[in-house]
């Protein structure tokens, strides 16, 4: 575990992301600076979406990592290694019946436990800084109804575990394998990211603007992609479809 100060506990804040991020433009920020809070006001989600969680019951955690030799093309790489380093750690307790949806989404079984939010900064072509915020469902058991298919680990396990130390080891499976990413064989990770990807070599109902269909789950590129077959072989950026319930 690194020193305290890059482990930062915060009681209250609008977003750990955005604390993050006000931590990298005001020149505080280093490789590895984590910061984990009981409370989000403001939590941020894929596209804009909101990330609504109890109090001191889940995981709201945001790491700032410095890409390296890492090029802007290769940005799914470090997204598909903080998933995979997400589904390592939530299967340690829920089971095998973890998946990454893609892009980057943690679910147990049909329902969401878990999402990733990575924002980036760039200095022209270099790729100065990764903001990778990560949130996990662990102790509530109520959710929004606007809220799909949530479900914690709590409900998963029965167990109540504490967010802020499994925050921790979160961090840690992290860490270790951003630090290998440079060392890793890209195929290889792209490999271990299908292995465990949700709905893989099934039938799925997807939906682009107004057409809805049935297709293949096949897997990811390492571009991101979402490659499905069915008449043919279709391949979707993230953004493009819409999952709809499953088969």
């Amino acid at each position: 575990m690194p020193e305290a100060p890059l482990f930062k506990v915060l009681d209250r804040v609008d977003s750990t992301n955005n604390y993050a991020m006000g931590q990298v433009h005001a020149g505080l920020a280093s490789n590895g600076m984590a910061c984990f809070a009981h409370e989000q006001t403001g939590g941020k989600g894929q596209r804009g979406n909101n990330w609504v969680a109890e109090p001191r019951k889940n995981i709201a955690l945001s790491v700032v990592l410095q890409p390296g030799q890492l090029k802007a093309s290769q940005q799914f790489y470090l997204s598909a290694t903080v998933a995979l380093a997400c589904f390592e750690f939530f299967s340690v307790y829920a089971g095998d019946e973890t998946r990454i949806k893609w892009p980057n989404d943690i679910y147990w079984r049909d329902r969401k436990a878990g999402g990733i939010l990575i924002e980036n900064i760039f200095h022209g072509a270099a790729w100065r800084y990764a903001v990778v915020g990560m949130g996990f469902n662990i102790n509530q058991v109520t959710f929004n109804e606007d809220l799909k298919n949530p479900i914690s680990l709590n409900q998963i396990t029965g167990a109540a575990p504490d967010p802020l130390a499994l925050a921790k080891e979160l961090y840690v499976l992290l860490m270790k394998r951003v630090e290998a990413v440079h060392s890793t064989n890209f195929e290889k990770i792209i490999e271990q990211y299908n292995q465990h990807l949700y709905r893989r070599n099934e039938k799925v109902k997807l939906k682009k603007g107004n057409m809805v269909f049935e297709t293949l789950v096949n897997g990811v590129n390492g571009n991101g992609q979402l490659i499905t077959t069915d008449t043919i072989e279709r391949q979707f950026d993230f953004g493009e479809v819409e999952w709809l319930h499953q088969l």
